[in-house]
This record gives structure tokens, sequence and C-alpha cells, in this order.
């Protein structure tokens, strides 16, 4: 596996729209049935890269904790399941009950969505507020699988207060670093 960051997509930018099939109600969502009142995270995770099994208990107590505060919260993947089926829809479905999330996990299989976000690696965060525009991308911390750091949730943590109490994200922020997207051949 090669360590890749996320692309820095622009801050400021609307949040791009998709209509996706959540792995577990089987319904297509889509930005809007996700939003948040106050702001929405959309992640681009996967089932089985070992950067995003590392912070998926952080990711459901951030969730927990500020979906409670009017944060919207949203999951995708868009990895190729012909060559990776590890990432297959159904076991999408049995992820989201094992690791308990309070989210959609939507499938892109076409993977426009990804492309839309500029998404490049899983994990990969994207933060809007309250007029869906692009307040924050990057990580979600400086932990890595190996690296000996604390899982705190430090960066996304801070991006998601900042917007909670009407200030402005510092736009001095850090991509995100995992797995490379699995991109159809």
């Amino acid at each position: 596996m090669s360590l890749v960051e996320s692309n820095m997509l622009d801050l400021g930018i609307a949040a791009p729209d998709f209509n996706l099939p959540d792995t577990v109600s089987g319904e297509n969502l889509t930005f809007n049935d996700v939003k948040g009142e106050r702001g929405t995270v959309v992640m681009f995770i996967c089932n089985h890269c070992p950067y995003v099994i590392h912070v998926n208990a952080e990711i459901k107590r951030i969730s927990d904790e500020y979906n409670a505060k009017g944060i919207g919260f949203v999951a995708i993947s868009s990895n190729d399941v012909v060559n990776y089926p590890q990432d297959a829809p159904h076991l999408m479905t049995k992820l989201v009950k094992q690791e308990g999330f309070n989210f959609p996990y939507l499938y892109d299989e076409s993977q426009d969505i990804a492309k839309a976000y500029d998404a490049a690696c899983t994990p990969d965060f994207y933060v809007f507020d309250a007029e869906s525009k692009l307040a924050y991308r990057g990580r979600i911390d400086t932990s890595r699988p190996s690296n000996g750091e604390a899982l705190t949730g430090k960066d996304l943590r801070e991006a998601l207060d900042t917007i909670l109490a009407g200030g402005e994200v510092s736009d001095v922020q850090y991509p995100s670093a995992g797995c490379n997207i699995k991109w159809k051949k």
C-alpha cells in the first residue's frame, strides 16, 4: 500500500451534490438529505484501508458528539469493488453495523462523486458550513496507524468547533493521508 495525501479542494466552493445509494437503507440520498443545520462532514472512506480502520472509532465519537450539535455526517466509498471486493456494498452495510456508525454510508459506483470532490485517498474529510460552503478539508489529526501519536480528531474537531462558534476556519490546513482511492481501470 502506498501513502497518498489528499488534494486540497478550494475553500469556499459549494458542496458538490450527489445522489447515491445508502448501503444500509437502500435509499438514494443527496447532499441536502444528509446536510446538517449548522454544517456537514463528507468523508471518503472504505472498508479495508488500514488508515481508515485506524480512525473509525474516532469518526464514530466525533459524529456522535457533533451530530447532536447540528452537524450532518455522511461517508462515501468510491473504490472499484471488482478489484477490491472487500469494499463491496454488502460489506459496507456490515461495517456500519459493526462500528455503530450513526450516518449513511453511500456507494459511489461510477466514481463521479469522488472526482467532483477531487478526493484522492481514504480517509479524506470535507467540512461544509451552514451555507454548504467548504470551510475545511484534510486530515482528522496527525495520528497514523504506526506513528504512535494519539488519535484525538484534533484538526477536524477544531474546524467543527470554529464553525459552531460562528467563526472562520483557519486556511492553514493539512492534507489527509491514506490509501489511494481504487480507481477503475
